[in-house]
């Protein structure tokens, strides 16, 4: 076991978060928070320490990074927030993570950023080399970020990037719970095209093992950007529907006229009607998987999960836990998403 550090986890109290903070406490590390939403997991209470702040508030960053060895920064404002607080959160929040680390002689900053800072992209799998092009202000604010890690590495910090596809697993809600509580429901699942295409996906415990890599490697290795995803995935279609396999309804993934429905998807997000978001319905029935050739021969990277068992893992999660989350909704992964008009169609399947 590696010797015990403290690592201080922007965005603790979130998906990601929740999921790294018992990794890390489970291998004898000493954890801190950082987040503006409440830290309310049992378990861990009294066993982390919880610094509720902005990481846009600078002077509260660099007193939480004092005499800190590893950060790990997964804070950001998702698609569903407004512009300004995507850019203000996710570009200047992560200067002021830098900055402070760097005020702090720091050893690491493990950035969290995604693959979305590709774009809808032409061909694939996706390189790490690849030309980054985002889709709306969350994609465009991906990149701008990763831009402001590589501006101080320059300024000699360790500062890996990591890249990683959509990921799931326990406790994660947001859009996936839209698609568990119509399986649960004894429903079948609509998707947007005929499910042929390739659509990585990525379990958290997978992630957490990456970020783990990044912080215990070699510095001269890890400082450097990295696409992380699952190693075994077919198609949209026979993934997503393992799971309502699993459920035992005898229910199945209905295909649907992409260009139509994405039309009307659209119709549905301009008028606030639906929690779908551009990046969502437009992306779904393309290919989308990535390279994590660089991750497995630099990192040593190795992923447990496949898409179909990552997905059921989060399912029983789901099964256990979502009647409190019944009276709960937002616009972060933690919490379902309002369907809106989504709740009617749900009757036709």
């Amino acid at each position: 076991m590696a010797k015990p550090q403290t690592y201080l986890i922007t965005g603790g109290a979130g998906f990601l978060g929740i999921n790294l903070v018992r990794y890390l406490v489970n291998k004898g590390h000493k954890v801190i928070i950082v987040d503006i939403a409440p830290f309310d997991y049992e378990d861990m209470l009294g066993k982390v320490t919880i610094i509720k702040t902005d990481i846009r508030n600078f002077h509260a960053m660099k007193a939480a990074c004092k005499n800190v060895d590893i950060v790990v920064h997964s804070a950001a404002a998702l698609p569903l927030y407004k512009k300004k607080a995507i850019y203000s959160t996710d570009i200047t929040g992560t200067r002021n993570v830098l900055q402070a680390a760097l005020e702090n002689s720091v050893q690491r900053v493990i950035h969290v950023s995604s693959t979305a800072v590709y774009g809808i992209p032409d061909h694939h799998p996706l390189y790490e080399t690849d030309k980054l092009i985002g889709v709306g202000p969350y994609g465009k604010a991906k990149i701008i970020a990763e831009k402001v890690c590589e501006d101080y590495r320059k300024k000699g910090m360790c500062v890996p990037i990591l890249r990683p596809k959509s990921f799931i697993g326990p406790e994660r809600l947001g859009v996936f719970a839209v698609y568990y509580d119509w399986i649960s429901s004894g429903k079948s699942v609509p998707i947007v095209g005929n499910g042929k295409n390739k659509y990585q996906l990525l379990d958290v415990e997978d992630l957490c093992d990456a970020i783990y890599l990044c912080a215990t490697k070699d510095k001269k290795k890890v400082n450097d950007t990295f696409n992380i995803g699952a190693k075994e995935y077919t198609t949209m279609k026979e993934d997503f529907g393992e799971v309502l396999k699993y459920a035992g309804f005898g229910k199945r993934i209905v295909t649907t006229p992409a260009k139509p429905l994405i039309l009307f998807l659209r119709i549905l997000e301009f008028f606030r009607l639906s929690p779908l978001y551009k990046w969502v319905y437009e992306t779904a029935p393309e290919d989308s998987f990535v390279s994590i050739e660089k991750a497995e021969k630099t990192l040593g990277f190795k992923p447990k999960y496949s898409n179909k068992q990552a997905l059921v893992r989060n399912y029983q999660w789901y099964l256990k836990n979502y009647r409190y989350y019944q009276n709960k909704t937002g616009i972060s992964h933690r919490v379902p998403w309002k369907q809106g008009i989504l709740n009617f169609f749900k009757l036709f399947f």
